[in-house]
């Protein structure tokens, strides 16, 4: 008896410890099993997560232009701290998920109630779902709502929010939420329906952001605007239970009228943002320099006077800051999806013929070569070059003129008469060397025809240039992308100072259009052979404004001209910034200001090299040494540079003054002789006065 009651106690426990072994292999099993299913899921998919549409911004961050990502959908990356209404996030989180902040992605309370809710009420009445349960949906979507699916969601939350911090978060979900369509995130949405960034929204709007996630596409203001006001008005309701809203503001919200359409992202600077999106590879943000309020209303005049020109007729304007060389307005022609216009090419990198707008740098190489001044006199007269005979736009001659109005009214014979002493090849040269690049008609060499308009130029390239006009002497070279590293953009020379300021002084008193105000901008007008091509280009102290109309096609336009077609534009360009023209600098040092009465007898009227001024007597001094047109070199066999340059002279009356690009550096001894000092290689103008007023010039290539 006693045997069998000490064997019982024995048997039943080890029939306890049995089920104890087993619970804990069961246990340890599913532990197993769950620890596999969860390394099954793999790792989070964020790369695929963070992948947005690349979007395209001005210099102040505001959107150009967005391209769809590849499967069509448009997702703008968003950061919550400084792009998005701090009222529509403390909506979305008082909404969604209020704790946020403190929870670890999982909220036990708000999961407590969507279980207790399900079994009182035998339906799904909350998901429980925090914003890191719900990215953890957005970034793997399933269609089922199952138990599996919620754990999955849990497991794939505990993981965000351990590689993740809240910000970063919260900027996923902004930007993955599903809005109807194919609109994803905050921003675009915002943009879609409301045309304007999520920076600044109402209580109406933040609202309806708020529920349109819910159930994106049966709330689809553009299919389903009632369905979607009701949901914006529970979520007002439910704000004000809460005491988070006031229920007069609530009331004044549901008052609002939801949009019933949704409006195109904008596409402003396209031809810049292809080429932006060309340029920089798989960046989801571009900055570009330009100014979206000035590149807007520039394309509308572009569309507005293009329009007004007739079909076929295209427009291309750059607008460009003098002192940084940035690109602040491109326009490419007035409508990007224009067959008609071949709207998808960009003029503004077009090859055209430039017409009469090189004359500028002919006269800025003349003033700085000593040759003539603004106040010389100049003939207007028939001429002959060989067999090149030009003539006037207007087939008649002015006659004897001062430099300034031949340049200001575009007179040919003058210019092509300069051209031939400053030299085709250096006007080529320099014009390259300022970062302009010219296009020859093939096999053909720089030429006379070349200031008239036988060349090949880009707008951009022209813009440049005239750029360089108003920084007195030299480009920059034109950028439009910002690089976020350092500008190595180094200054490129045009021309000296006084030449280039004697430049801009001339084109300030250009006759403007009619009804436009005069001295207000420095501008040359141009048209091309054929009146296949019309330009404008000015500048004033702040901007650089460059115009072309014409036919993308090369065809000619009658009647096309620049002063008529192009200056026009360019002046209601100018109008359009919003500011006053800013002066353009002050007369730099050396520069001399003077009538022609008072300038240099050498000044006073141009003549051409070789023949000599004289005053009455046949003993007029001539340059002996150097020739005109020859190469001084000034090295020596070990590569020093000599220290002085011998000048001699024959003829002429002692005292005898030499003067080096304009500028006097003292009289010849009696043998009239002079040792000069080299300016520096490229070419020089030496010329020599004697003391009758008679003189003579050469121009050397010293290297």
């Amino acid at each position: 008896m006693s045997t069998s009651i000490a064997i019982a106690p024995v048997a039943h426990s080890k029939r306890r410890w049995r089920r104890i072994r087993l619970a804990l292999s069961a246990g340890l099993l599913l532990a197993g099993v769950f620890a596999a299913w969860v390394v099954s899921l793999g790792p989070l998919p964020l790369a695929s997560a963070r992948q947005v549409s690349t979007a395209i911004v001005d210099r102040n961050g505001k959107l150009l232009r967005a391209y769809a990502m590849a499967d069509g959908r448009w997702r703008l990356p968003v950061d919550a701290r400084t792009g998005v209404d701090p009222g529509y996030l403390k909506l979305l989180l008082a909404y969604e998920d209020r704790r946020f902040r403190s929870h670890a992605g999982v909220d036990p309370f708000a999961l407590g109630r969507a279980a207790l809710q399900l079994m009182t009420r035998g339906h799904i009445v909350s998901g429980g779902s925090t914003i890191t349960m719900q990215l953890a949906r957005l970034m793997e979507p399933r269609r089922e709502r199952s138990v599996y699916a919620k754990l999955r969601q849990v497991v794939r939350a505990l993981e965000i929010e351990r590689q993740l911090n809240k910000d970063q978060i919260l900027d996923l979900y902004l930007a993955l939420a599903p809005f109807g369509g194919n609109l994803e995130g905050v921003r675009a949405a915002s943009i879609a329906y409301f045309g304007k960034e999520p920076k600044r929204l109402s209580l109406a709007e933040a609202a309806l952001l708020v529920a349109l996630p819910q159930s994106p596409e049966s709330r689809r203001v553009d299919r389903y605007p009632d369905v979607a006001r009701a949901a914006r008005d529970r979520v007002l309701d439910r704000m004000v239970e809460d005491g988070r809203v006031p229920h007069e503001d609530a009331a004044q919200a549901k008052a609002t009228p939801v949009p019933r359409l949704r409006k195109p992202l904008p596409i402003l600077a396209p031809h810049s943002a292809d080429q932006a999106v060309a340029t920089v590879k798989d960046a989801p943000v571009i900055a570009l320099t330009l100014d979206s309020s000035l590149q807007k209303v520039l394309e509308a005049l572009a569309r507005d006077r293009a329009a007004a020109l007739g079909p076929n007729i295209s427009v291309a304007i750059l607008a460009v800051d003098n002192e940084s060389g940035d690109v602040l307005a491109h326009i490419g022609s007035p409508d990007y999806f224009d067959d008609r216009r071949a709207g998808q090419v960009d003029m503004t990198r077009a090859v055209r013929s430039p017409g009469s707008t090189l004359k500028p740098f002919i006269y800025g190489l003349a003033f700085e070569d000593g040759l003539v001044h603004p106040e010389s006199l100049i003939d207007d007269r028939p001429i002959r070059f060989g067999s090149y005979a030009p003539e006037n736009f207007d087939m008649t001659f002015q006659g004897t003129v001062p430099v300034r109005k031949a340049l200001q009214l575009s007179l040919n014979v003058p210019a092509i008469a300069l051209l031939d002493c400053v030299g085709a090849s250096r006007l080529s040269s320099r014009l390259k060397q300022a970062g302009a690049s010219l296009v020859l008609p093939k096999d053909e060499v720089p030429g006379l025809a070349m200031g008239l308009g036988g060349v090949g130029v880009t707008l951009q390239d022209l813009v440049q240039l005239y750029s360089g006009l108003a920084r007195l002497g030299n480009t920059r070279p034109l950028r439009e992308i910002v690089n976020a590293k350092d500008d190595p953009r180094d200054s490129l020379r045009l021309m000296d100072q006084v030449a280039a300021w004697q430049v801009g002084s001339v084109l300030m008193g250009t006759p403007p259009p009619e009804n436009a105000p005069h001295n207000r901008i420095a501008f040359k007008t141009g048209t091309s052979y054929g009146y296949r091509d019309a330009w404008s280009v000015g500048f004033d102290g702040r901007i650089t404004i460059g115009v072309w109309v014409g036919r993308p096609d090369g065809a000619p336009v009658p009647g096309l001209v620049g002063r008529t077609a192009a200056a026009p534009i360019l002046f209601d360009a100018f109008a359009r910034t919003g500011k006053l023209p800013a002066a353009l600098p002050k007369p730099p040092k050396g520069a001399l200001v003077a009538s022609n009465a008072k300038l240099p007898l050498p000044l006073r009227r141009f003549r051409p090299i070789g023949e000599l001024v004289r005053t009455g007597g046949e003993q007029a001094p001539h340059i002996q040494f150097p020739l005109n047109g020859s190469r001084i070199d000034v090295t020596g066999s070990a590569g020093a540079q000599f220290s002085a340059m011998p000048v001699k002279v024959a003829g002429g009356v002692l005292p005898m003054t030499m003067l080096v690009n304009g500028v006097s550096v003292g009289e010849f001894d009696g043998r009239r002789q002079r040792m000069v000092d080299p300016p520096g290689p490229g070419f020089a103008r030496l010329t020599v006065i004697d003391a009758t007023g008679a003189a003579d010039t050469v121009v050397i290539r010293i290297q």
